[in-house]
């Protein structure tokens, strides 16, 4: 008997943001497949995939966005549902990785939460994980399994080239001292840009104070970069900083738009001219500003999912910037 092996994918969305999964396999040229979710009465998750992933390469798109652990929750059960129905290999892809900021023990009697994520994840029947610009590259080494850190740099970089007259100096500038690296990649990209950074301090989670600016912004079109805006407090705060030193304006760029509690209306009053962000999170209801684009990140998850299911390379797609 001769048996014919072809390769199949299978794209699976949560409830958490079906609007980014629907995007990402439009890209691929394919729909979503069926799949059952609901709640009990209590509020426990209910799945079950309505069509057979026997043997099938599977994607599970989930990213973490609010209610957070209801959201992963059900990724994880949906994870579980296609491992028990003999799914050939399972690739969580999490644009947003919920508990990233907790990536190591600052204090004391602190939890690792990002390495517990990883845990549950790769627990639940997890073959591989899809995930952009995590919080720190040091939550790769939290996966004994593959996992695929895919950077939305070049499209940021893109709307700045295409959005910025070219005769405007531009300065990269990264809000505190952890995303010099960052800013430092920006920079890369842009002929001629400069790089600056500001110094401050952390009162309370959520809570921070600009202290200095580092380099030379007066006069210049400064670009804040950062990997996600939660409260905005730190971000209001250094475009304000900036704005005092004679930065000519002040824009901002970033990947997450988690927009939590009073972000909105702070970015609504800043001196912030544009927040540039893309669709790994969906942007809140009520966040209705002019000053906020959205970029999508589709085409390049999409692109990486077809790398993975053909067995090619991803980090070739970046030219080895997503490391």
């Amino acid at each position: 008997m001769e048996i014919m092996n072809k390769k199949r994918m299978q794209i699976f969305s949560g409830t958490g943001y079906t609007a980014l999964a629907e995007d990402v396999a439009a890209h691929l040229g394919m729909k979503l497949g069926d799949i059952d979710i609901h709640r009990f009465a209590n509020g426990e998750i209910y799945c079950r995939m309505q069509e057979n992933v026997r043997g099938s390469d599977v994607f599970i798109v989930q990213t973490h966005c609010e209610p957070v652990n209801a959201n992963i929750m059900e990724q994880l059960i949906m994870i579980d549902a296609a491992k028990r129905a003999s799914a050939k290999r399972i690739t969580a892809v999490v644009p947003f990785y919920g508990y990233a900021r907790q990536d190591k023990k600052a204090k004391s009697r602190e939890p690792i939460t990002a390495k517990l994520l990883a845990d549950l994840l790769t627990a639940a029947g997890c073959d591989r994980v899809v995930s952009v610009d995590l919080h720190t590259g040091q939550i790769q080494g939290f996966f004994n399994d593959p996992l695929d850190h895919l950077t939305a740099l070049p499209l940021l970089v893109n709307w700045v080239t295409e959005n910025i007259p070219s005769d405007e100096d531009i300065v990269f500038a990264s809000p505190d001292a952890g995303r010099v690296r960052l800013a430092e990649k920006f920079q890369s990209r842009v002929p001629d840009a400069g790089i600056a950074f500001l110094a401050k301090t952390r009162t309370a989670h959520n809570v921070a104070k600009t202290l200095a600016v580092v380099g030379d912004v007066e006069g210049k079109t400064v670009v804040l970069v950062d990997d996600m805006i939660d409260t905005a407090g730190t971000l209001c705060g250094a475009a304000e900083a900036l704005a005092e030193r004679g930065a000519k304006r002040v824009l901002a760029l970033a990947t997450h738009p988690l927009l939590s509690g009073p972000a909105c209306q702070r970015l609504e009053d800043s001196v912030i001219e544009k927040i540039v962000v893309t669709s790994t999170l969906p942007i809140p209801e009520h966040c209705g500003s002019d000053k906020i684009v959205q970029l999508s990140i589709a085409p390049i998850i999409a692109s990486t999912m077809r790398a993975i299911f053909e067995d090619e390379s991803v980090s070739e797609l970046f030219d080895d910037d997503n490391i």
